[in-house]
């Protein structure tokens, strides 16, 4: 199959629009694939997007003593107005920083806020018990707090072999970190 815009090189990309409920394909070649693409970014850039996706208009001011400042990342400095201009975050501490702000965001985008997918099956060991079906599979930081909790709870309730089964869990955990 040739592509439908040079008809010289062979398509090696399909391309599927639907417009007003019409669909239509194209075959492309990776040159005129990689033009197309250059003009629909322009046309319809990820920081529109993003800025369309967002809960706000304005960028969010966070309020110390008596001043109203712009809200920035912590460890980057990089204000949250420029995320919504550019679609980018400066570094991982952007996550934490504009956290509210992005939640509702990562939702509209995937449905949820959490992480859903596959785990390594490595951190499934992790885990208290046996998990349920379709349950997440811990991270390490996220099961040692969560068997402490369990280890407490046992105490509390004086289920002593329940707590000793825990313990040993905790110092395998915190053997392999």
């Amino acid at each position: 199959m040739t592509c439908d815009i040079c008809g010289k090189k062979k398509a090696t990309v399909h391309l599927t629009e639907i417009v007003d409920e019409q669909m239509s394909e194209m075959h492309l070649c990776e040159e005129c694939a990689r033009q197309k693409s250059t003009q629909m970014e322009q046309q319809f850039g990820l920081a529109d997007l993003l800025a369309g996706l967002s809960d706000s208009s304005k960028a969010p001011a966070v309020k110390e003593g008596d001043k109203v400042s712009v809200l920035k990342c912590s460890r980057c400095s990089l204000p949250y107005e420029d995320f919504r201009k550019f679609g980018r975050l400066g570094c991982g501490e952007c996550y934490t920083s504009f956290k509210e702000h992005l939640a509702g965001l990562l939702r509209k985008i995937h449905g949820s806020n959490k992480y859903l997918g596959k785990t390594p099956a490595m951190y499934k060991e992790y885990q208290a018990d046996a998990p349920a079906e379709g349950a997440i599979a811990l991270l390490p930081s996220e099961a040692l707090a969560d068997l402490k909790k369990q280890l407490h709870s046992a105490i509390a309730a004086e289920d002593f072999e329940k707590a000793a089964q825990i313990r040993d869990k905790i110092r395998n955990l915190e053997q392999k970190d």
